[in-house]
């Protein structure tokens, strides 16, 4: 005889059950994001106290670490204003590289959309940003925060976050299409065989971008804690509007922003400019974890970095109870593209293929692991938007010219 449970349809969660297990694992995301800062933040100190390949490599070891939890925290953004409005401080990219330090040749020396495109911070005390004389003697977060980043209101002047660590660890990548990233000397922090000048200047821009990471993330944590303003944000909202907040995110990111602006354009220009972690080469890790972090929102189910495990309501149980083919097909176009995610990994990760190489022209083979992971990711936005018409709700997924309108790309 079936026991009768095995038969029953599962009971639909509440959107309250579902809103407080979606904050708690957003809390648990950035948590797990600024605890690995904290860690990247000791091996810069002592990169900075003792310069060598060791120490350089495990600052850069401890800033791919943290892109790991940071990087599946980006489906809270695209609706809940609070992240919207932090995010462009901790993950603004591209940048030009001049606005911080010494480039290439190649780089040029002017730029007609940012008059600050070789502005160079950490060789010159004095910067004229616009009509004002900015004293940059002392590199402080203050200054990176308050006169630098996205000076002029020019997007790519960014001074802050992720990106600019990263390019202060690695340097440019100029290797185009084949294979390497950055290759920086660790002399270039080193203030007694300093290389590229400026190694102590070098050494206060990394120290207090890191700072401001670390301080950034601690906000955002709060925001999301019992009483923080993100969580109040979303629970106060009307189950309709919590439930398209939660599905507009991974939706956007899912579309526009990873499928086209991250990965669709990149492909059309063959472009390794349109990398998202372009000096380190991480960029494959980057949109890997997206897809891991739009799953466990979905699934309302996060692993954590040491290893423990948050799972509870979720749109996938209340899809699930209410509108199962639904679920069923958007659960499998997921996982589908989880597999192509996994193809785009093992192949860089193995050495094999770098996500700048897979984006050359004429590289017809790493041209297509890029683009079955963009039609994964569009045909799941599909499947999150038919879930969103049957349980009755309303979204408006952000898109990209890349992937809506491909012939206007480039001109």
């Amino acid at each position: 005889m079936i026991a009768a449970a095995s038969t029953a349809q599962a009971a639909a969660p509440t959107t309250a059950e579902i809103v407080k297990n979606y904050s708690d694992i957003a809390h648990a995301m950035f948590t797990d994001a600024y605890t690995t800062a904290q860690k990247l933040k000791t091996a810069v100190d002592a990169l900075i106290a003792n310069p060598s390949d060791a120490t350089l490599k495990a600052a850069r070891d401890a800033w791919v670490a943290a892109r790991v939890p940071y990087q599946q925290t980006e489906g809270f953004r695209f609706g809940n204003t609070v992240v919207d409005d932090w995010e462009g401080k901790v993950n603004a990219w591209p940048l030009d590289e001049g606005l911080i330090d010494y480039v290439d040749a190649s780089y040029g020396k002017s730029s007609d959309e940012n008059p600050a495109y070789t502005l160079n911070i950490i060789a010159n005390k004095k910067v004229r940003i616009g009509p004002d004389v900015i004293d940059a003697t002392n590199i402080t977060p203050e200054l990176l925060e308050g006169s630098i980043h996205e000076a002029q209101e020019v997007e790519a002047n960014v001074a802050t976050g992720y990106h600019a660590i990263e390019f202060l660890l690695w340097g440019q990548d100029l290797n185009g299409t084949e294979a390497g990233a950055g290759n920086r000397p660790a002399t270039d922090f080193d203030t007694k065989n300093c290389t590229n000048g400026n190694c102590d200047r070098r050494a206060q821009f990394l120290s207090a971008a890191t700072d401001l990471l670390i301080s950034d993330l601690e906000y955002i944590v709060a925001a999301w804690a019992k009483d923080g303003e993100a969580r109040k944000d979303i629970s106060s909202k009307n189950e309709n509007d919590a439930l398209s907040t939660i599905l507009s995110g991974i939706g956007s990111l899912s579309y526009g922003e990873l499928g086209g602006e991250r990965m669709k354009l990149g492909v059309l220009l063959h472009d390794p400019e349109e990398e998202h972690d372009c000096f380190s080469d991480n960029t494959h890790n980057s949109h890997y974890y997206n897809q891991v972090g739009m799953n466990a929102i979905y699934n309302g189910k996060y692993q954590r970095v040491d290893g423990s495990v948050i799972f509870g309501a979720s749109v996938a149980g209340l899809a699930q109870a209410k509108a199962p083919k639904a679920h069923t097909r958007l659960q499998g176009l997921l996982d589908a593209t989880s597999a192509k995610m996994e193809v785009m990994k093992v192949t860089a990760d193995s050495g094999k293929m770098a996500y700048d190489q897979m984006l050359a022209e004429n590289n017809d083979a790493g041209n297509k692991i890029l683009l079955d992971v963009v039609d994964g990711l569009v045909n799941q936005t599909r499947g999150i938007e038919q879930v969103v018409s049957e349980l009755g709700l309303k979204i408006a997924v952000e898109g990209s010219d890349s992937l809506d309108n491909p012939t206007a790309v480039g001109h």
